[in-house]
């Protein structure tokens, strides 16, 4: 156990995660094909199979209903598993003209992501309650999924994205590239779904650490004592965890766990932002067309909450400076104005919304006003004494150059920083 001394807190739980990896695919492991348990070696071997299917799955267009959208059409290796160009939503369907109405989250760090929960409640600190911190977990935007098997298959059935009219169709279409064999040779039943392993090689891909969660940022190397902060991405984390300046850590969490697990920059909350309405998604054309999130219209089970209306996912803000737009509706084009848009919403409001025939500034214009009350307000929102920013522009430059040290591949694990 010496050995793990020199590991950074990233390194030091791959280990776990794998275990972990393999546990999420134990109901699937449960027995050998001849009814006996398999043994550790065979589920290890069965996992590393169905990672190996996944990561082929996950690249391949044939699975679509144009034959030229795979997973990794949107979610690109080389761009942080998000997209590799700057539209604000992507093109689909089964002729690659569909426009969806949603910027493509990155697959990163989502191993964490706690089952989407009404009320939640979390607090490191047994001896206390912690108070309920409303709509939390979920994948997706709207938190509507809770597993990567879930997550997996809506872009396989979306008539936006791949566009596949039935499971039955993703079969027929995988088992024309070729995979027929390797599916097979996979399920440990007759009677094994095999849509159902589809989704679980393309689950169990998505738990590769060194891929989707491998903790090799700068501010990953500083925690582990192995880098420096420079001056400006010094102070940028400074103001990023200040309440009075960036507040931003009361949602994406900066510092390490009380057990040491590394940073997830995410609380795992929904929130309302009240950005800017995107003119740019075709559906955005009718004046009476709204995204909700939580509220609808992709999730449904919740359309009779008025009180979350406008809330969406908070994301991780690892990899964040390789994103080209920001937001559930891709509004914002570029980290800057991202973090510009926390500070000047409400102070400046006229460098985000239009303005009426009247000439008043029509805030918050992508949420009807019955749920504006949804919007947050905590700091750096809201109305402000004198109305001064709580952050200048060099304060904005420095947090965008600590969110720059998010970044994985800047050492690795075992290496030397640089």
């Amino acid at each position: 156990m010496d050995s793990m001394v020199s590991l950074s807190p990233g390194t030091a739980l791959r280990g776990m995660y794998v275990i972990f990896a393999l546990m999420m695919v134990a109901p699937a492991l449960a027995h050998a094909p001849r009814g006996e348990p398999l043994s550790r070696a065979q589920a290890r071997s069965h996992a590393q199979a169905l990672s190996m299917l996944g990561r082929d799955l996950f690249h391949d267009a044939r699975l679509s209903a144009s034959g030229h959208m795979a997973c990794s059409s949107c979610h690109d290796d080389a761009h942080a598993f998000a997209p590799a160009n700057n539209l604000p939503v992507q093109y689909g369907g089964p002729d690659m003209h569909r426009q969806g109405h949603r910027a493509v989250p990155s697959l990163m760090y989502l191993q964490d992501v706690p089952q989407f929960a009404e009320h939640f409640f979390d607090s490191e600190d047994e001896a206390n309650e912690s108070p309920d911190n409303g709509p939390t977990g979920g994948l997706t935007w709207d938190g509507r999924v809770d597993t990567a098997r879930g997550q997996g298959e809506i872009p396989l059935l979306s008539p936006y994205e791949m566009a596949n009219a039935s499971r039955g169709d993703v079969l027929r279409r995988v088992l024309a590239a070729g995979y027929g064999p390797r599916l097979d040779g996979l399920a440990l039943t007759p009677a094994d779904d095999r849509f159902g392993l589809i989704v679980e090689a393309l689950a169990t891909y998505q738990q590769e650490p060194g891929l989707f969660y491998p903790y090799t940022s700068k501010y990953d190397a500083v925690l582990a004592g192995r880098a420096r902060l420079s001056p400006q991405e010094a102070l940028g984390r400074d103001l990023f965890e200040r309440v009075d300046k960036g507040n931003c850590a009361s949602c994406h969490v900066s510092q390490p766990g009380h057990d040491g697990t590394p940073p997830r920059f995410t609380d795992y909350g929904l929130i309302a932002l009240g950005v800017p309405r995107n003119h740019a998604i075709g559906l955005n054309t009718n004046p009476a067309y709204f995204d909700l999130g939580l509220c609808g219209p992709d999730r449904t089970d919740l359309s009779d909450h008025p009180e979350y209306c406008g809330l969406f996912r908070t994301p991780s803000l690892r990899n964040v400076a390789t994103r080209h737009v920001f937001f559930h509706n891709g509004v914002i084009r570029s980290l800057r104005q991202a973090v510009a848009f926390y500070v000047l919403r409400d102070v400046r409001p006229w460098m985000w919304y239009p303005t009426g025939p009247d000439g008043r500034v029509l805030v918050y214009d992508d949420l009807p006003v019955r749920f504006h009350a949804n919007i947050n307000m905590d700091p750096p929102f809201g109305p402000r004494p004198g109305n001064r920013p709580a952050l200048s522009d060099d304060e904005i430059n420095a947090v965008v150059a600590f969110l720059g040290t998010l970044t994985d591949g800047y050492f690795q694990p075992m290496g030397k920083a640089r």
